[in-house]
């Protein structure tokens, strides 16, 4: 079995040479090139044909999903890189094949290639459906971390430390501990991106991290009080409650 051809797109040369260096442990991979911007990538897919590209998405002259449309043919594995997990739902309108949220880590890296390589194995046999057949829905991506913007900062803060959300209007409260967040995202927007085996949805302005549930009282009207591990007490509706009784009491 021949190795897999791979290009590096990204127009940071230290996350060129990071991508480089993990694949260097992996035996069965061979760079094709760098390039570091949508113009070069676009001409480097032509002429080397790889069979996975890593492709960042904003990037000067043409962003990932221009060179992402331009692909015909024999279209290569896209693994999108960014350190902005807002774009993760265009990229699998375009049929990204993942999605890695910087600054990744060689464990997610690992598996995002072990997936691809999978794919190129079987598109090489041709047990597959290839290009122009119906594609099967793109996976669900849920990041591990949030984007916030504060005051020309970005911070990532982890979805593992998030206690509960709150609305705000078209933002969102992330509440974390004695910090709180403030995402300019509503609270159906968040949902859909949020893994539903950790975050559930108990009302119209709330949802809970699972994990911080300590218990539930009932309340008026069919309504209970979820008891957060701090303290905190949030009000679940009965139309919530079932979801929310099945997923704590039997597990998901």
């Amino acid at each position: 079995m021949p190795n897999f051809k791979i290009l590096i797109v990204d127009d940071e040369r230290l996350s060129r040479r990071r991508v480089r260096r993990l694949l260097s442990l992996e035996p069965d991979c061979d760079v094709a090139g760098e390039c570091a911007n949508g113009t070069e990538a676009v001409a480097a897919i032509a002429q080397s044909r790889p069979d996975i590209v890593f492709l960042d998405v904003q990037m000067p002259e043409m962003d990932g999903f221009e060179v992402a449309r331009t692909m015909a043919d024999a279209r290569p594995v896209v693994i999108f890189t960014s350190a902005w997990d807002e774009y993760a739902l265009r990229a699998f309108e375009v049929q990204a094949f993942d999605y890695l949220l910087k600054p990744f880590d060689g464990r997610r890296f690992r598996e995002s290639l072990q997936r691809a390589r999978h794919r190129v194995t079987c598109d090489r046999s041709g047990s597959r459906p290839q290009i122009g057949s119906p594609l099967p829905p793109a996976p669900r991506v849920s990041p591990d971390r949030i984007a916030v913007r504060n005051n020309g900062r970005v911070v990532f803060v982890k979805l593992t430390d998030i206690d509960w959300i709150e609305a705000a209007d078209n933002y969102a409260c992330l509440h974390c501990g004695s910090e709180t967040h403030i995402v300019r995202e509503t609270m159906n927007e968040l949902e859909t991106r949020l893994d539903p085996t950790q975050f559930l949805r108990i009302h119209r302005s709330s949802i809970v991290n699972l994990d911080r549930v300590r218990e539930l009282q009932p309340w008026f009207r069919g309504d209970y009080r979820v008891i957060l591990r701090d303290g905190t007490q949030l009000t679940l509706t009965k139309n919530h409650r079932e979801k929310l009784e099945s997923r704590l009491l039997l597990g998901v």
